[in-house]
């Protein structure tokens, strides 16, 4: 139920409360605004005073002054309207239950906490109670009305009606379920939720209204304030006070000569023309909370803060679309003073959302959505990413909407499609390199023959590992002078074995010659390329220098994008490196996309299982860096199975999962592995 203390009370007022000299003009805007602000949080109402206070200074130091009376005097509106019986104050009992203290009133009756006092069970309620010293049969009739609304709905995202009677004193009550909770929009200003969070809220919004549609009840006050967010998240709708059984009433509201029955802000235009109401009222009234939702402030704006002037708003202008209203700056005040935020929250609204509120606060009822269910599943195919009916099924929106939702089969049937047409090409290609391929294997094998042939000539077969790593890159340069490329080759063996060693001062001398050698070759072979880069990146890498090994690594970025198809192993290798660098620089999210487009190639026909294990290693790791260790140990464990049922476990990357898993158990430094897993 809404508080509405200073509906009847003084404008200006002394510390007892008593009304002063205000003309019923000046009331009635001092009034509507003292009730919204009474409903705000200390935070939002200072931002509301502010925006008064630009439109009218005498309006804001009026409502100031009443606001810092009530802060002042704990007697300053706390009285109600009329009056209470001498039965109903705090320690009186009211049926079974004994009354705690006042939580609101309404135009209706007051709400108390209370506890159950008949000592059957323990519970708190929040009790009901019709307006003490009203005997108007019109509320009781409504008071009764709502006794068998709740009872006839049952719904986790409505308040329970747990109780129901009549006191010794003839005071009907109704006691409900104590929702611990504030309203929906003071909720997502204080927690800054994000715009999904917002949308997933406002469904379960829906999805209570629905089923009290479904059981021929329309709520006809929905509002902020009647919508309440517990501290779990979980919404509660509140107070059907006013609504009405379609199924028993069916007569018009005549509410336009008597008091009214609805909060004006959320009121539809048959509201304020006494018309009948149906689902689509309550349809409106979301559209008006669900575009405060996404904006922060309500769809209209009047030249002037009057009930008046809101009606005439109501009756007869457009709303502001959500889109425009953040873009303007009225809106969207929690994303702060980035006006980048406000342009990219204002591109997510424009469009479907935009589209979605505009219908459902048509003026007409038979243009808005034709019921909740309607409006929230134009919102669930937004969220999804389809066409929504708010929109006209253009053929240009429609296709945009499809490719969308399928962009990642699109862009993959366009890659595998790209894929084959340059193997196509490929093809004639490789049938000349095929023959210096084999040369080239021929000169490299004669040169390591002679490797270790010298080795048996010298008497010395039993040399260091260091020293024939030594002769290997003097013989290269001796015997390989005027053969660049196989001498490359060389030198890149060499650099792979003092790499895995971790003797990053060696392999950077080795790796130094090879870029020579590199340098002076008008046409170097795709593979030695990217393998050069990759040995270039790992020993950044080894030295903690992830921009070095990113910079390094970029320049074959194209290359291996060209070369996946024709030399898929290489070309993994070369991305597993490039995330290893991204890890290292901090860039989680562009890493796993480097060690995912690693793991896909490593999978396909003549992939190894290790390197596949490998790859899902690199990605466990992932999940250690980003406080997941749970879930890292889980997919290390996966890996390992992988390796077991592979038929390879004694594969050298078996002590990498096994320094893995005791990094994360151990919490080790998670840099000591960024370079990378074993690779010889």
């Amino acid at each position: 139920m809404s508080d509405t203390r200073a509906g009847g009370g003084a404008g200006s007022a002394d510390g007892s409360g008593r009304a002063g000299a205000i003309d019923p003009e000046q009331w009635t805007r001092i009034s509507a605004e003292l009730d919204v602000l009474l409903e705000l949080s200390p935070g939002a109402r200072t931002a509301r005073l502010g925006e008064v206070g630009r439109e009218d200074p005498a309006l804001a130091g009026e409502l100031r002054r009443l606001l810092a009376l009530e802060d002042e005097s704990e007697k300053f509106l706390a009285e109600p309207v009329l009056p209470p019986s001498g039965l109903v104050v705090a320690g009186s009992e009211v049926g079974p239950y004994r009354l705690e203290r006042l939580l609101g009133e309404g135009g209706m009756g007051q709400v108390w906490l209370a506890a159950r006092a008949d000592g059957l069970y323990q519970r708190r309620v929040a009790l009901k109670l019709l307006r003490p010293g009203l005997a108007d049969s019109d509320l009781r009739l409504r008071f009764t009305r709502e006794r068998e609304i709740l009872g006839r709905l049952a719904h986790p995202h409505i308040a329970r009606l747990l109780d129901a009677g009549i006191s010794n004193s003839g005071l009907p009550y109704l006691a409900l379920e104590r929702v611990d909770g504030i309203p929906i929009t003071d909720y997502c200003r204080e927690h800054g939720t994000s715009l999904d969070e917002r949308l997933a809220m406002f469904f379960q919004v829906c999805d209570a209204v629905s089923h009290a549609h479904a059981n021929l009840v329309v709520h006809r006050d929905l509002k902020p304030s009647n919508i309440l967010v517990t501290p779990a998240g979980e919404v509660r709708l509140l107070d059907f006070g006013i609504a009405k059984l379609l199924d028993r009433d069916p007569a018009p509201d005549r509410t336009r000569t008597g008091s009214r029955a609805f909060t004006l802000h959320y009121a539809a235009p048959e509201q304020l023309r006494g018309e009948p109401v149906s689902a689509m009222t309550d349809v409106y009234s979301l559209g008006v909370v669900l575009h405060e939702l996404l904006t922060g402030v309500r769809p209209y704006r009047p030249a002037r803060n009057t009930d008046a002037a809101l009606e005439e708003a109501i009756l007869l202008h457009e709303p502001i679309r959500p889109s425009v209203a953040v873009s303007s700056g009225a809106g969207g005040r929690w994303l702060g003073e980035d006006e980048g935020a406000r342009r990219r929250y204002a591109r997510r609204l424009s469009g479907d959302l935009d589209n979605i509120v505009s219908k459902a606060l048509a003026k007409d009822p038979a243009d808005r959505y034709a019921s909740v269910e309607a409006l929230a599943q134009d919102l669930h195919r937004h969220v999804g990413g389809r066409p929504v009916h708010a929109r006209p099924p253009r053929l240009g929106y429609r296709f945009g909407k499809f490719v969308t939702r399928h962009r990642w089969p699109l862009a993959t049937g366009s890659l595998v499609s790209l894929v084959v047409l340059v193997a196509l090409g490929l093809v004639a290609w490789q049938a000349g390199q095929s023959s210096r391929e084999i040369v080239r294997a021929q000169v490299m094998q004669a040169f390591m023959v002679g490797v270790l042939e010298s080795l048996g000539d010298r008497g010395d077969a039993r040399v260091g590992l260091d020293e024939l790593l030594d002769r290997t890159v003097e013989r290269a340069e001796r015997q390989l002078a005027d053969q660049p490329l196989p001498s490359a080759e060389v030198l890149a063996v060499v650099a792979r074995v003092r790499l895995a060693r971790e003797e990053p001062a060696e392999a950077a001398a080795v790796l130094a010659r090879q870029q020579r050698l590199l340098r002076s070759m008008e046409d170097v072979p795709a593979g030695l390329a990217l393998q050069s880069s990759l040995l270039q990146g790992r020993l950044l890498a080894m030295r903690g220098d992830g921009e070095g090994c990113l910079a390094t690594m970029r320049v074959h970025e194209a290359l291996a994008g060209r070369e996946q198809a024709r030399l898929p192993a290489q070309v993994a290798g070369f991305h597993a490196q490039m995330g290893h660098c991204h890890r290292l620089a901090g860039e989680l999210q562009q890493a796993r996309v480097n060690y995912e487009r690693a793991l896909a190639l490593r999978r396909k026909p003549g992939g190894t299982v290790a390197d596949e294990v490998e790859s899902l290693v690199d990605l466990a790791a992932l999940h250690t860096d980003a406080g997941r260790p749970g879930t890292a140990l889980m997919e290390l464990r996966a890996a390992r199975k992988r390796l077991h049922d592979g038929g390879a476990p004694d594969h050298p990357v078996q002590a990498y999962i096994d320094r893995e898993l005791a990094r994360v158990r151990g919490g080790e430094d998670a840099r000591t592995l960024v370079t990378g897993g074993p690779r010889e």
